[in-house]
């Protein structure tokens, strides 16, 4: 199996991941745990996780001028990133925050275009186009919408993790995986301790049911441990824009998890929707093939 497949099942199961997050992490904030206490848990745990990780694995040294680049990555992969999505989600609503979430590749999209100098071709437009159209479908249509005030910190959120897919990039290219990510969460979970601490002195553990504690796990290692390291680790063969358009699975995965569970059942629109977003993902990574055909047959020609 290369190294592309690879990534692309990545981030499929990255996707799996975060489409049950949703409803995992909105069960159990301010309920079990307060938000920034979540935050700081997921941020520090998975920070130890990461480390641990590094010890088995053969050592990097990262060199000082990008130090500065992983400081910005702990504030944007980790800080504003998890700080406005938790809080955004006890706020809003999941359905909300799913809609929300299908702008990122657009966000993605304009960021590349401006620091990375890449070039938008017509078919990764098109995939953009018709992943949005999917999700826009299976999203909206049918549901109840109110605005709430976590519904722009769920924004911030979008566009700080847009931020990060795209300045995470060029790091992923000259380093192993694990070597940015336990930086990125030593620093973000620094950035994060004053806000989740207050409210973490608060929490009492014995009131906490098996049943929370089981879904804390699942947020910190499941939708943060795997989800960031199987995130970053497609990033090194795959455009930020292409990992960014997988997020238009996300509320199909999740209503394939209900229609599994018989709590809703396949219609006409699911079907069109399932259609337009895998035609949609399609068209992207197919957009990335032609890329690379082109610059093999630009290599071959000024041999």
């Amino acid at each position: 199996m290369n190294r592309v497949v690879k990534a692309h099942l990545a981030l499929l199961g990255v996707n799996v991941i975060y489409g049950a997050n949703y409803s995992i992490a909105k069960s159990i904030i301010g309920h079990d745990i307060q938000p920034y206490a979540l935050v700081l848990l997921r941020a520090a745990f998975s920070m130890i996780l990461f480390w641990t990780t590094s010890f088995f694995l053969p050592k990097e040294k990262i060199d000082r001028k990008d130090f500065i680049k992983l400081l910005l990555l702990g504030v944007f992969g980790v800080a504003l990133n998890q700080l406005f999505f938790i809080k955004g989600l006890y706020e809003s609503k999941p359905i909300n925050a799913s809609i929300i979430m299908i702008l990122n590749p657009i966000f993605v999209i304009i960021l590349e275009i401006l620091f990375l100098r890449e070039k938008l071709p017509p078919v990764r437009l098109a995939g953009i186009v018709s992943g949005t159209i999917g999700a826009a479908l299976l999203l909206l249509f049918g549901k109840e919408i109110s605005v709430h005030r976590g519904d722009i910190m769920i924004l911030i959120n979008c566009i700080s993790w847009a931020i990060y897919l795209v300045m995470v990039k060029p790091l992923m290219i000259k380093y192993k995986t694990v070597t940015v990510v336990r930086w990125v969460f030593a620093f973000g979970a620094l950035y994060v301790l004053p806000f989740g601490w207050p409210e973490l002195q608060k929490l009492d553990v014995h009131a906490v049911s098996f049943n929370a504690w089981l879904c804390i796990a699942y947020v910190i290692v499941a939708s943060t441990y795997f989800a960031y390291f199987l995130n970053t680790y497609a990033l090194a063969e795959l455009s930020p824009s292409i990992a960014s358009t997988y997020i238009y699975l996300q509320p199909l995965i999740a209503a394939g998890i209900a229609i599994s569970m018989g709590l809703d059942n396949i219609d006409t629109r699911k079907v069109l929707s399932a259609v337009f977003i895998i035609f949609g993902i399609y068209l992207v990574g197919l957009s990335r093939k032609k890329k690379k055909s082109e610059e093999l047959a630009g290599q071959d020609a000024a041999r």
